[in-house]
């Protein structure tokens, strides 16, 4: 009836605004990476990256939620140097076998405007999982011109003991700081 139909309109009307979904993104395995630095010998840096990652991210900055998943392959890691490869990937150091994947998650983050400044998170390495902070260095979100779809990207930057984390071989010889680098980009579902 047409008062019925009436009264479910006026109700829709007046009903509290829906809260909005945070918007889902897929890591772009092409475009994100996990790199990581660490002093040898107190002279030069040694570096790598993981060329495995994938994972999603949820936000919204508009009510400042975030939900991120980052699975790192710790097989994929790559200095450039293939013995070196295989050591990082050995039970000495990264034990790839025994734990072929590591993990980053956050579900909380201190924001600034529409970015998230620092994303409070926790790393699993070797079974072990300790709290990591990453600090944004930059952030964005927008049309990629190239592809038309809608990206956020951005990079950021954390340290650990890798100590924590059971990964003691050639300590102090290579230190037990480690600079870890995320650079993410990330497409609209």
């Amino acid at each position: 009836s047409i008062a019925v139909t009436l009264a479910t309109a006026l109700a829709a009307a007046f009903a509290a605004p829906a809260q909005a979904e945070p918007t889902g993104y897929t890591l772009d395995p092409g475009h994100t990476f996990v790199h990581w630095e660490v002093l040898h010998l107190g002279t030069s840096t040694t570096r790598g990256r993981f060329d495995r990652v994938s994972g999603t991210v949820a936000f919204d900055a508009a009510t400042r939620h975030i939900d991120i998943g980052i699975t790192v392959d710790t097989a994929s890691v790559n200095t450039g140097f293939a013995g070196f490869d295989t050591l990082l990937r050995s039970a000495q150091l990264l034990t790839s076998g025994e734990h072929p994947q590591a993990y980053f998650t956050a579900r909380q983050a201190q924001w600034q405007g529409e970015a998230p400044q620092l994303i409070n998170g926790e790393i699993t390495l070797r079974g072990t999982s300790r709290p990591l902070n990453l600090r944004m260095l930059r952030w964005r979100c927008g049309l990629n011109p190239l592809f038309g779809r809608e990206v956020c990207g951005g990079d950021f930057e954390a340290e650990l003991q890798r100590s924590d984390f059971g990964i003691t071989h050639s300590l102090p010889f290579v230190a037990d700081r480690v600079r870890v680098l995320v650079q993410v980009e990330a497409v609209r579902q």
